[in-house]
């Protein structure tokens, strides 16, 4: 039987493969390259065949004629993007209702190297738990702690980013924008699942950081084209910007970035043993500092420059208590916490700088008086072993060798199009997007759809309550908040860096995926 299995599989790759080169129409062609390999998890071994190539999509205007002769008047466009993925097929078993899970990151801008070789590929890059990983040569294991045991898994770099690449006219404005991007993704999805026949599998979108913003989006994009998703896994959320804590300052009026970002400060004090008051536990503080964010702090912050002297003092007393910054310091902070000053300021008398995306790194102060730290320790920390590892493990492993280089991540945050038109809207909006209506509008279109939110401690790049409160949002009757779990790790935005955490994470997205896929 499982020769059978992968004959009918490699018969199906061929036949791929020969379509993708017979429709292709545009400067790019889709590509494939197959290898095979084995990974042992939980004490068992998987057999699975390994596809690296990259599919075609278009811009919303595209047009089959040649690029020489569009007319942007006429409203075409000749831009397409060859998104590049990395798809792992479970060999001994019958594909067609196995699980299958579409895997991202996010920036906006980055690739996806950072999920597969960190956290749910056959392999796993191993890095210093909390401390720079020392340069080349780096060691590449058995991932254990890989989602191959639950379902099939597809890596897929956001256009421009990884191997994937754009051209045409006004390329970059086609593709790179929060609209712009999930209509892309789509796509790429709807492409994927008839290429390997996989339209009656059960389907599952897993996003980080940026991607989370992509995943929320995802759903009612596809179900408007008939494509309803059995769960979404959401790690390190940020589907509101409104609530990001990076310079909120100089969006005045507007604090709940201060007040969702607190948890995640106090925790990142208590862990540096920063705080002055003892709690018998992370747990009994998280519950104490989220109750004052929402409550008595919040309060205070609304009342804004009315804020009398006596209470202004109170509240920074108490904030000094769960952040481990002095009283003087939040009171010329006028309450409010950067998340980049906060950074600085904590460890300031070591001459040291917190991570962003994860606090318990840290690095010496590059400035000692400027009052945002200049980097983020982590990436500093883990980013060559990430990049080098798979560069290694594309040409040696998946045999996808290429002139092209892979770019991590790509410099277009800044000139990101943020416009999104949410449903109900009739055009997109001036606003710091929000995709919590497109994910509402998906749970009521699809009331089966499930969601699991994952978020680390220590991460004040994407803070863990700040998830918790934007779906805590979601515009959905009570009925479906039963479709939405919460799992909070002892670890940072890349949750999997800290190998106990890569275990509980993978134990409990593993019984998501199999979960959701039961009717």
């Amino acid at each position: 039987m499982k020769s059978a299995f992968a004959a009918a599989f490699v018969l199906l790759l061929t036949l791929s493969t020969r379509a993708m080169a017979a429709d292709a129409t545009g400067p790019f062609k889709p590509t494939s390259v197959k290898s095979t390999g084995s990974v042992v998890i939980g004490g068992h071994r998987i057999d699975y065949q390994a596809v690296a190539g990259t599919l075609v999509v278009h811009a919303k205007r595209w047009s089959h004629t040649p690029a020489t002769k569009t007319d942007d008047k006429a409203g075409t466009s000749d831009a397409e993007a060859s998104m590049f993925y990395v798809a792992y097929f479970r060999r001994d078993t019958n594909l067609v209702h196995r699980p299958i899970t579409f895997i991202f990151n996010g920036g906006p801008g980055s690739s996806s190297v950072w999920l597969h070789m960190g956290a749910f590929g056959p392999v796993r890059v191993v890095t210093a738990d909390h401390t720079h990983t020392p340069a080349a040569p780096y060691t590449v294991v058995n991932n254990g702690q890989s989602l191959l045991d639950a379902s099939d898994l597809v890596f897929i770099d956001a256009p421009g980013t990884g191997y994937s690449r754009i051209t045409g006219k006004d390329a970059d404005k086609q593709f790179y924008g929060v609209d712009q991007d999930i209509r892309a993704f789509a796509e790429f999805i709807r492409e994927f699942l008839s290429r390997y026949n996989r339209w009656n599998s059960p389907k599952f979108l897993i996003g980080e950081s940026y991607g989370t913003m992509r995943a929320a989006g995802l759903p009612l994009a596809l179900e408007r084209e008939d494509i309803d998703l059995n769960g979404v896994g959401l790690l390190s959320c940020i589907l509101d910007w409104d609530l990001m804590p990076d310079n909120p300052e100089l969006n005045p009026s507007v604090d709940l970035p201060y007040e969702v970002a607190l948890p995640s400060y106090a925790a990142t004090a208590w862990y540096h043993h920063k705080l002055s008051l003892k709690y018998k536990s992370l747990n009994q503080l998280m519950k104490s500092v989220e109750h004052f964010a929402m409550n008595d702090y919040a309060l205070a912050l609304q009342e804004g420059n009315s804020l009398s002297s006596q209470h202004r003092l109170a509240i920074a007393q108490r904030l000094s208590a769960y952040t481990g910054l002095s009283v003087s310091y939040l009171l010329r902070a006028n309450l409010r916490i950067p998340y980049g000053a906060f950074q600085k300021a904590l460890l300031e008398n070591q001459d040291l700088t917190t991570g962003t995306l994860d606090t318990r790194f840290t690095g010496p102060t590059m400035d000692p008086l400027s009052k945002l730290a200049e980097y983020d320790p982590q990436s500093a920390a883990i980013g060559s072993a990430y990049v080098s590892s798979f560069n290694r493990y594309a040409r040696t492993t998946l045999h996808y060798r290429t002139s092209e280089t892979y770019r991590p991540e790509i410099p277009i945050y800044s000139s990101w199009d943020y416009k999104h038109k949410p449903p109900g809207a009739s055009h997109p909006l001036i606003m710091l997007p929000n995709v919590l209506p497109d994910l509402a509008a998906a749970m009521k279109r699809n009331p089966d759809l499930k969601i699991f939110v994952n978020g680390g401690y220590f991460d004040i790049s994407t803070p863990f309550y700040e998830g918790w409160f934007e779906t805590h949002h979601l515009q959905i009757p009570p009925s479906l908040q039963k479709n939405i779990t919460y799992r909070y790790y002892r670890t940072g935005h890349m949750i999997y860096v800290h190998v106990p955490a890569l275990k509980e994470l993978h134990r409990s997205m593993a019984a998501f995926i199999k979960s959701a896929s039961k009717h």
